[in-house]
Formats: structure tokens, sequence, C-alpha cells
């Protein structure tokens, strides 16, 4: 079974669901880090940049999954709230079936377009036969990232942040020791680096799904039987996971495009801008994690028709998440030096340089992207999607604009700082429609 987020005190309530959620989120970044740390020390410089120039496009792939995985969660989560369980049931097989289907047809495109992206972004060539051969094998698994992310989606529907970070924190360790027995033993390179991953996630894939049958058998039973597949709750989750797909795929096109400006400047400007990145994807998607999860607290409360809630668990996520950035925000910016070291040694001065700068630059902004996805999370909740794309594409449109005006004048530092200018306009709107949404649903409860 799961648990009920419409009962008890809100900031707790949102602690104890999202900090597994958050340790989730610190072993799945781990497998990216891993990549890179392996690749950096192991194989080399270019190796480094490779990976972090095919990574920006795996985004793309992501984002389809991060849609299937919010889709089905907000509809999931509501449904459980209303205490509908044979419609949980439906909404559950429906997201397997039609998200398999989509993994598949992507991994047929990815397939063939892979590597005229990589062209299209300026990859050099020095890392374009690494680059393009760990696209590859990412894409051989694809079927595995979809599933094992609609699979997340669920539990934490159900109110179940525990599994996920259960497997998560033995894939990533598993992840690390594979990667560093194939690359150091086996001599395989940057495809050891691919296929240790692709094992990894594959077997965390396939056990999540197990996982999943054995949640739904546990459910209340209920006279009728559920529809395995349901046309009605597809469209529903379509709602929710279309906006957020092309939400996420506009700002993996936005990290492309900026990938490609910085591709112009060089591998080690790449290498440098790949290492941070991935310690700057580390707090994101941790705070990412609190706005997922108060979409889910959201939904279910929505559910409930318990709205006063809805507002508690803002101002519960605000705090939440600040005290998430401060320890992020000072070890960054003065100790952020000897972090990139596990990517690179002391050679690599004009890569360390620049992922240094990038650390210093955008780090200080952190709690302004926080207030803005606690927000956003809250709107996934009510399914008030067109106010989240809106702010979210403001700070991608900002973010790349800015990138190749400023680039001009002040080189890759430039690109840095469109991030914060990005972030400080969306956080704005973001919060600003949140108390358009709530506003509107405090008079209808009124009424």
């Amino acid at each position: 079974m799961g648990h009920d987020l419409t009962i008890g005190k809100p900031s707790k309530v949102l602690w104890l669901f999202c900090l597994p959620l958050f340790g989730s989120i610190i072993f799945q970044q781990l497998y990216n880090i891993a990549d890179s740390l392996v690749a950096g020390k192991f194989i080399g410089e270019e190796a480094l940049a490779a990976v972090g120039n095919g990574y920006e496009i795996t985004l793309i792939f992501l984002a389809f999954a991060f849609g299937c995985n919010i889709g089905c969660s907000v509809v999931s989560s509501r449904l459980y709230g209303e205490k509908k369980y044979n419609d949980v049931k439906s909404c559950i097989s429906t997201a397997f079936i039609s998200t398999i289907i989509i993994s598949i047809i992507l991994s047929v495109l990815g397939y063939f377009f892979s590597k005229p992206l990589l062209k299209i972004i300026n990859t050099p060539d020095n890392i374009m036969e690494e680059s393009s051969l760990y696209l590859d094998i990412y894409i051989y698994g694809l079927i595995f990232v979809f599933i094992y992310n609609v699979s997340t989606g669920i539990f934490s529907s159900l109110g179940d942040s525990k599994t996920p970070f259960i497997f998560l924190a033995l894939s990533s360790i598993s992840n690390i020791f594979v990667d560093i027995l194939f690359v150091t033993i086996f001599n395989m390179g940057i495809a050891g680096v691919a296929w240790a991953t692709f094992i990894c996630q594959a077997i965390s894939a396939i056990l999540a799904f197990i996982i999943v049958i054995k949640k739904i058998n546990q459910l209340p039973k209920v006279e009728d039987k559920y529809k395995f597949f349901s046309i009605q709750l597809l469209k529903k989750m379509a709602i929710i996971a279309i906006p957020s797909t092309i939400q996420q795929s506009f700002i993996s096109v936005g990290n492309i495009l900026i990938q490609g400006i910085i591709n112009s400047f060089g591998s080690s400007a790449i290498a440098g801008y790949s290492a941070a990145v991935k310690l700057n994807n580390l707090m994101i998607t941790s705070l990412t994690t609190v706005g997922n999860g108060l979409s889910n607290y959201t939904a279910q409360n929505l559910g409930s028709s318990k709205i006063n809630r809805i507002h508690d668990g803002f101002k519960a996520g605000i705090k939440m998440v600040i005290i998430l950035c401060i320890p992020f925000t000072l070890i960054y910016f003065f100790i952020g030096k000897y972090l990139l070291y596990l990517f690179m040694d002391s050679s690599s001065n004009d890569a360390l340089s620049n992922g240094l700068m990038f650390l210093r630059i955008i780090s200080p902004f952190y709690f302004i992207v926080a207030i803005k996805l606690v927000a956003d999370g809250i709107l996934r909740g009510t399914s008030n999607m067109l106010f989240f794309m809106i702010a979210t594409l403001t700070d991608l449109i900002l973010r790349v604009s800015l990138a190749f005006i400023l680039s001009n004048y002040f080189g890759t530092n430039g690109i840095w700082i469109s991030w914060p200018i990005g972030w400080f306009i969306s956080m704005i709107l973001s919060v600003l429609f949140y108390y358009i949404i709530m506003k509107k649903y405090k008079m209808a409860s009124s009424k």
C-alpha cells in the first residue's frame, strides 16, 4: 500500500515523503556523475567531453520519460486521493502500455538521427566518434529508462518514496563498480562506460516493474473489473504529460543550443562544463524532486478537496528547498575546485577554470530557481499546465538568447551569466501564477 498525503501536518508529511525522493535523485545523478568521473579519470579529457556532449542529447529522450512519469503520477495521485482504486489500476496499466510504445518509437528515431544531432551542435572532430558511440548504446536501453521512470512515478503517486530510493541506491553504486571494471580491467573505453549504465538501468527497470505489479495487487479490492487500457485515462494523462514533455524537450533543445555555443570554444570548455554541469544538475534535480513531491501532494489533496493544505504545502516546500540550497551553494562556491578534481587532474587547467567559473556564477542563485520549482510543482499537481509552460519557457528563451549574445562579449562567462537571469524572471511568473490558481480554488470552495 501507499501513504495518504492528505492527513497529518503538511511540513512533516512532505519531509517524510520527499527525503527518500531526494535520496533517490542523489543516486540517480550518480549514474551520470560516475560516467563522467570514470571517463575523465581513467580514459582522458576528450572522453569526459564526449560523455558530457552526448549527455545533452540524452536529455531529449529523458524529457519524454519525464512526461510519462509525471502524467501517470499526477492522474493516479488524484484517483488515489479520491479512493478510486480500480481507476488507479487502469491508469497504471494504460501508462505502461503507452510508455513502451513511445520508447520503441524514440529508439528507432534516435538510432537514425543521433549522429546528425551531434553534427548540428558543432561537436569537435576529436570527440565525435566517442560521443556517437556513447549515445548509440544509451539509445539501446531507452525502453528500460522509460519503464523505470513510469514505475517511480507510480510509487510516488501511491505515497511510496522509499522503494525508488532503495532501487536507485543499489543500482547507482553497482554502476560505479561496473564502470570501473569495464574501463580499467576490460579496457572497453567509452563503450564500457555506456554499457555499464545500460546493464544497471535494465536490472532496475525490471525489478521496479515487478514491485509495481505487487503494489497494484495490494490496493483495496473492488468488485468491478478494471480496464486494462483506458482511452479516457490516457487523455487525462496526456493533458499533463504532453505539456511536461514539450516543456522538458524545449529545455533540452535549449541546452543543446547552449552546448553548441560551448562547443565552439573547444574541448577544454566542453570538458569543464561537462564536469560542472553534473554538479549543478545534482542540485537542480534535487530541487525538482521536491517539486515533483509537491505535485503528488497537491493532486492527492485536490482529490480530497483539501485546498488549504495545498497552500500549507507550498510554504513548507519553500522552507525545504531553502534548507537544501544553503549547503550546496556554500560547497560549490568555496570548494567547487576540489569537486571538479574528481573529474579531471591538475593538468586540465583550462577545463578546470571554465568549470569553476560556472559554479561560482550560478550557485549563489539556487534559491531563486528553488522557489520557482516549488510553485511549478503545485501548478502541475493542479493540472494548470499552460501557466507552468509559460513560466518555464520564459526561462529557456531568456537563457538561450542571452547565451548567444553575452558569449560574444564575455566568452563562456557570458553563457553562465544567462542562467540566473532566466531563473529570476521565470520565478516571478511561477509564483504569480501559483497565487492566481490558489485564489481561484479558494473562491470555488467557498461557494
